[in-house]
């Protein structure tokens, strides 16, 4: 246990270190590399900037990442899309995610165990409003990172702790009546 302690704490001096700047590249890398511990980049940054800024830099860096990943598949769409629209199933599962309402896609994107990658090419391909992509990350991310920075558990232990699931239930209810509220307002369908 040490050695995590010590490995720990010499990422954390590192990133203190290397300034802000590193602490967003790190989550950036693991927009790219989705195999990556976003839980442990999230943590090792409110570890070396505090609760509030590892938090905001965290949820910055996660909003970019997701948003570049979603820019890329939306402009590498029209030669993938255009091949693989004779397949009935596709163009099923294409009609669905375009019309996807945008407090579901709120809601999808705030579940801490969503897996952000694939919302994001699917987002890209189907060519969604980069609008209402673009705001329900900024919505739907604050509880994913809050989830992963402050409550930072193991997947079974965060399933199994009843307060856990309580936070993260009463933190996706609440995005989904802001997003309800900035669909409204910003008129997003």
């Amino acid at each position: 246990m040490e050695t995590v302690n010590d490995i720990v704490e010499y990422l954390t001096l590192l990133l203190q270190q290397g300034g802000f700047l590193c602490g967003i590249l790190l989550i950036l890398l693991e927009s790219i590399i989705p195999a990556l511990p976003l839980g442990v980049f999230i943590a090792l940054n409110i570890n070396a900037f505090g609760l509030i800024i590892g938090i905001t830099i965290s949820w910055l860096a996660t909003c970019l990442g997701c948003y570049l990943s979603f820019l890329f598949f939306y402009f590498l769409s029209n030669r993938f899309i255009k091949k693989e629209t004779k397949n009935e199933k596709l163009a099923k599962i294409k009609r669905k995610m375009k019309t996807i309402d945008f407090s579901r896609l709120v809601v999808i994107i705030a579940l801490p165990f969503t897996p952000a990658f694939l919302i994001n090419i699917a987002c890209g391909l189907v060519k969604m409003n980069k609008r209402k992509f673009l705001l329900a990350l900024l919505i739907g991310k604050i509880p994913m990172v809050i989830f992963w920075g402050c409550i930072g558990k193991s997947l079974l232990e965060s399933i199994t702790d009843i307060k856990t699931i309580i936070i993260i239930s009463v933190m996706v209810i609440i995005v989904y009546f802001i997003s309800k509220i900035v669909s409204k307002k910003m008129k997003i369908e």
